[in-house]
């Protein structure tokens, strides 16, 4: 017997239009065909649902991207959790996710299948001597985005997300903690709490700045213990802190993973990571997909199943726990402050990634040529990225050992 729809949350539920099914069979097209990267996949949704079908309202809608833009995670999956969560509650949000997710998840372990046993062979090493310099352009031009759409001119943004991204590009360490403190500091300056006095929006009273990172980025370690490949859980482990800090964007993982994967727990060589990443960047659906492929490098079917899990769970409980204390807190102005601040150390993050990443993939004249005639394709032409890996491939074959 199924279950029905949540009742509205403050008028935002929606209990009419198609049952849950429709939903499931747009999500898995969406999750097969959804190239462009996340802005453009919510653009398909607010096109195809709210323009075209009227499946949901406006405000719906955008309450989605807002969560989405406070709450970390890839934007795209979180709308979709979002949608489904309207639907049926938890177990919409969750539907949803497996049918948007599977898609990509799919063609990665293809990929990873085939990637495995050959990437010894001359061919691949030419594929990803091209991909690797062309991905390092995409994230550059990503994270230039990410800072002026969340920055615009405030200089107080502009420093946090140069801080982040000096720092991400000279010690190519994790920056969890960094994340976390550039959100209080902007709600210090910007929105600062007044003890002992209650606010009047919405009569209740505001969390304290410390109270505003539970649930979106728990102040622990990214990357801790003995570097170890040996338990499963311990993979578990990693992907789900990871999954924590992906705001902004899901290339907000990049530096964290890398660290992670190549320097603590050498799952993986520096060229096998670029490779995982460029596999994230490539296929349809979120870019944390990576995860998919490392677990797949690192153990096989069950690795790549148990990385997908971890690194998601943190996704969704953050947007199935606080979404609807979000949604009717949304213009709270600590609130605001600290996705703000998250965000603009998001952007940093995202800018000294390629820093540090193309050490290992601009290694000569020729894939320095990639990457600049890559990055002026980025700028001329948008979501066009598996077209452009596919030109940089081409490239790799031909100017590889010439």
């Amino acid at each position: 017997m199924s279950q029905d729809p949540p009742p509205p949350i403050d008028g935002l539920g929606n209990d009419q239009g198609p049952g849950l099914r429709a939903y499931l069979r747009y999500f898995l097209g969406l999750g097969t065909w959804g190239f462009g990267g996340p802005i453009a996949t919510v653009g398909y949704m607010q096109r195809d649902l709210v323009e075209k079908r009227g499946w949901l309202t406006e405000r719906e809608f955008l309450n989605g991207v807002a969560l989405g833009q406070a709450m970390p995670g890839p934007l795209a999956a979180q709308v979709v959790m979002w949608v489904g969560f309207l639907q049926s509650g938890w177990a919409g949000a969750l539907a949803t996710a497996v049918v948007f997710i599977l898609p990509s998840f799919l063609l990665v372990l293809g990929v990873a299948a085939i990637y495995v046993p050959n990437q010894g062979l001359p061919i691949v090493q030419s594929l990803f001597y091209g991909i690797a310099p062309a991905v390092m352009a995409v994230i550059t031009v990503a994270a230039v985005k990410l800072a002026r759409l969340t920055n615009r001119r405030d200089p107080k943004l502009w420093a946090i997300t140069l801080v982040i991204g000096v720092v991400t590009a000279v010690t190519g360490a994790e920056v969890a903690l960094l994340f976390i403190a550039a959100g209080i500091t902007m709600v210090l300056l910007e929105a600062p709490p007044r003890f002992g006095r209650r606010a009047k929006e919405n009569g209740v009273d505001p969390p304290p700045p410390s109270r505003l990172a539970i649930g979106a980025a728990p102040a622990f370690k990214v990357l801790t213990g003995v570097a170890t490949a040996g338990t499963l859980g311990a993979l578990a482990l990693f992907f789900a802190k990871a999954g924590a800090f992906i705001f902004g964007s899901g290339l907000a993982i990049v530096p964290f993973l890398r660290e992670g994967v190549v320097n603590q727990h050498h799952w993986l060589t520096e060229r096998q990571f670029l490779d995982a990443v460029a596999m994230g960047l490539i296929t349809p659906g979120p870019v944390v997909i990576t995860a998919a492929f490392i677990g797949y490098l690192v153990g096989g079917l069950a690795w790549a199943a148990v990385a997908t899990v971890a690194i998601f769970v943190p996704i969704f409980l953050g947007v199935i726990v606080p979404g609807p204390w979000f949604v009717r807190h949304r213009d709270n102005p600590q609130v605001i402050a600290f996705v703000r601040g998250a965000t603009a150390a998001a952007a940093g993050a995202i800018a000294g990634a390629p820093v540090v990443l193309s050490r290992g993939a601009i290694v000569d004249w020729k894939t320095a040529l990639v990457a600049v005639a890559a990055l002026g394709f980025v700028l001329r032409f948008k979501n066009r990225e598996p077209l452009l890996v596919l030109a940089a491939a081409v490239a790799g074959i031909l100017l590889h050992g010439v």
